[in-house]
């Protein structure tokens, strides 16, 4: 299945990394609070010892930041 419309590479990137930093900011929170779910362990990496639950934070609010400029980023290369 072909797509019509061609994705400019940084976006891509932009998306990846997006997915990247909710998903793994999530799974991370949750993992703290619950302690059960141990989904993308690599993020606990990036993140300070005894700032787990603001890292993580940090790391979905950065996720959905970067996922609404990679959107814009799109959509201003389509138009």
């Amino acid at each position: 299945m072909t797509s019509t419309s061609a994705k400019s590479p940084l976006a891509a990137v932009s998306g990846l990394l997006c997915f990247v930093l909710l998903v793994g900011g999530a799974s991370g929170l949750l993992h703290e609070w619950f302690g059960w779910i141990h989904f993308m362990g690599f993020v606990r990496f990036l993140v300070p010892d005894g700032y787990e639950v603001y890292g993580y934070v940090v790391m979905v609010a950065l996720g959905a930041v970067v996922g609404a400029a990679g959107d814009s980023l799109a959509r201003r290369a389509r138009s």
